[in-house]
């Protein structure tokens, strides 16, 4: 079984401290899920906050330049911590620096997951991180919480753990033991807190859970302080924190599809074409089309549109918009515009 784990920087740092004992009860708990048997995927927030703590910053730096300094020097602080804490088990962690290019681009996801699985095989501990350095969007819009949800994506998992200094999620002043569904109603009761070191909140944190939870994989907001939250969680499935139940697992090219890839271009249809796709599960033929946006090749990723304009799907296309246009006149082609297989409704 695979498993992510995702450890916020309040965890990590927080007052001006290294929150060394903490975080030592954790590493202790993941290896023994590894002892088990289970692959461990570590997301973890925490390198400007070292690197800022380095460079003596009482808060996050607000200028790029000094944000990426304190990321590179914070990313060799953080890694020296896991593996300290990894030594007296006789393992050692794994640095994985990721941009979201390589979630747009099929092949870099696909050597991604690969490289991921096979330090797994080895008992070793990924810890993958945003890559700060040159990833100016990650650091100006929020934590690791998208990224972790994308990186269960990635790695096919069954189970995402966010990991936080709250007890989960918070609603009327009552604690939400169980979510089934995650709508706009619910992300009201959810604000986004930035101080000292740490970026993000409640609710980057349940977007995250959407977004994993869409691709079928169940999620839990746990409070470290709870003794034995991660084995307790995962080996005995209670219920320590929030817990938001998965929906229909998706394959792993369709998880890909639906949150890890950039749409190049759109294309639109009508009503009965749409009414096929979502309540017939067909493919999308030419017929359909009505407009074509963009300048997508073929495999590209696209929208699909209603006559409203509203994107209902998103699909791995098989011709290019070039040649699309050139034939929409035509009643059919040799094969679909876009296969079923790898069309997502969303």
């Amino acid at each position: 079984m695979k498993i992510v784990i995702k450890i916020g920087s309040s965890v990590i740092y927080r007052e001006e401290k290294i929150r060394e004992d903490i975080l030592k009860n954790l590493i202790t708990q993941i290896v023994k899920l590894q002892d088990l048997g289970y692959k461990v995927f570590l997301v973890s927030s925490g390198a400007i906050a070292l690197g800022a703590n380095f460079y003596n910053f009482k808060n996050r730096p607000k200028k790029l330049s000094q944000l990426q300094s304190c990321a590179a020097v914070g990313q060799v602080l953080l890694m020296q911590l896991y593996n300290k804490l990894l030594s007296p088990f006789e393992r050692i962690s794994a640095q994985v620096l990721l941009t979201w290019d390589d979630f747009k681009c099929r092949k870099r996801f696909i050597n991604a997951k690969n490289t991921l699985l096979e330090l797994t095989k080895r008992k070793t501990l990924p810890i993958i991180n945003e890559n700060d350095t040159v990833s100016v969007e990650e650091i100006q819009f929020g934590d690791n919480d998208k990224l972790s949800a994308l990186v269960a994506c990635l790695v096919d998992a069954t189970r995402l753990l966010i990991i936080t200094d709250v007890e989960g999620l918070y609603v009327r002043g009552e604690l939400v033991k169980e979510v089934k569904d995650i709508n706009e109603d619910l992300l009201k009761y959810c604000k986004e807190k930035n101080y000292g070191m740490r970026v993000g909140g409640m609710k980057s944190k349940i977007e995250a859970a959407k977004l994993a939870t869409e691709a079928g994989i169940k999620v839990d907001i746990v409070s470290f302080s709870k003794p034995e939250v991660i084995l307790n969680t995962v080996t005995k499935d209670e219920i320590l924190g929030t817990r938001f139940y998965p929906k229909i697992k998706l394959k792993s090219i369709k998880r890909w599809i639906a949150f890890g890839s950039v749409p190049c271009g759109k294309i639109f249809v009508d009503e009965g074409a749409k009414r096929a796709l979502v309540e017939r599960n067909s493919s999308l033929l030419l017929p359909g089309i009505t407009k074509i946006e963009g300048d997508f090749k073929e495999k590209d990723v696209v929208e699909v549109l209603d006559t409203q304009g509203t994107c209902f799907a998103k699909g791995q296309v098989n011709f290019s918009a070039e040649f699309l246009k050139r034939n929409m006149k035509k009643k059919k082609l040799d094969k679909e515009v876009i296969h079923r297989d790898y069309l997502v409704i969303l």
